[in-house]
């Protein structure tokens, strides 16, 4: 760092290794961005801990506060930042690579392949990491409910191992990671991408979904709402309705038409954030950030 002499210090969720970001900006006195993208206070409720939330927050606080400008990049959390005294917010736009995720990648090579051999069945697909805040056990309801549905899980994770205990019996293909134009090919060879997490700050695998042209189930929930408008792009259920993400499965795949249109809809809603708009937006940030660290370093 002190070789680098960096103009601007950014730190993801200020914690283990962004803690050195936060005593380098001190102690060199570069001006400081942070951004939240992971909602830790609400994970430790899955891991047994969540009596540790308000220290959880305490932390986050202290640490973020430190910066000249903290980014979200949802509507939600930053709202639910500000309750918790956050300062200095701001809403960084979601982005996502349209030409990785297309639904021209769609193939029946991948759905075979995601299937387990059976392309011809209901196909719903879970892309991310494998761990308990994730609650990926709640989508073995919904596949039981969806005669000859099959089940795809793409990514790695603490919890695989009980989730594979979980779904023993269950027509689930573990598949393991895929990454570029596979990954894009999983997103868009499938029939519903379903997502019950209730602790996404954003929920950026949801944007890859729509890119791909892949509908959408999800839990009305954290950042959610801001990417997937219920019945246009895609389908939103109350977290605490055991039968809503069934209801909307099945309706997903029983309307043909409807499920066509909602694709076309994903697709155009996830073409308004491309990358570069995003990347321009934060560019826009930090030169804001370092021209202030300029001005104050002048008076």
């Amino acid at each position: 760092m002190e070789e680098f002499e960096p103009d601007l210090i950014h730190v993801v969720n200020p914690a283990v290794l962004g803690l050195a970001g936060l005593y380098y900006a001190k102690m060199m006195q570069i001006p400081l961005v942070a951004s939240y993208h992971t909602h830790l206070p609400q994970y430790l409720q899955h891991y047994g801990l969540g009596m540790l939330e308000p220290v959880m927050w305490e932390l986050i606080k202290a640490s973020h506060n430190q910066a000249q400008l903290n980014l979200c990049t949802s509507t939600v959390m930053v709202e639910e930042l500000r309750i918790h005294g956050i300062e200095r917010l701001d809403l960084w736009q979601r982005g996502v690579d349209t030409e990785t995720f297309h639904p021209g990648l769609a193939s029946l090579e991948m759905r075979s392949h995601l299937s387990q051999g059976n392309p011809e069945s209901p196909l719903l697909l879970y892309v991310g990491r494998l761990g308990a805040e994730k609650e990926i056990d709640r989508i073995k309801p919904v596949l039981a409910a969806i005669p000859n549905a099959r089940l795809a899980l793409v990514g790695d994770g603490p919890n695989r191992s009980a989730l594979q205990k979980h779904f023993e019996g269950t027509p689930t293909h573990f598949v393991g990671y895929l990454t570029g134009t596979e990954l894009g090919a999983a997103f868009a060879s499938a029939d519903a991408f379903v997502f019950p997490s209730r602790t996404e700050t954003l929920g950026l695998v949801l944007l890859e979904a729509m890119a791909a042209g892949c509908p959408v189930v999800a839990a009305r929930s954290g950042g959610i709402p801001d990417i997937v408008t219920d019945g246009v792009n895609g389908y939103l259920f109350e977290p605490t309705d055991e039968q809503g993400a069934i209801a909307a499965t099945v309706r997903l795949l029983q309307q043909q038409n409807e499920r066509e249109t909602l694709r076309q809809n994903a697709r155009t809603e996830a073409e308004r954030w491309g990358w570069a708009a995003a990347t321009r937006q934060l560019q826009n940030y930090y030169r804001t950030v370092v021209s202030s660290q300029s001005m104050s370093s002048a008076a």
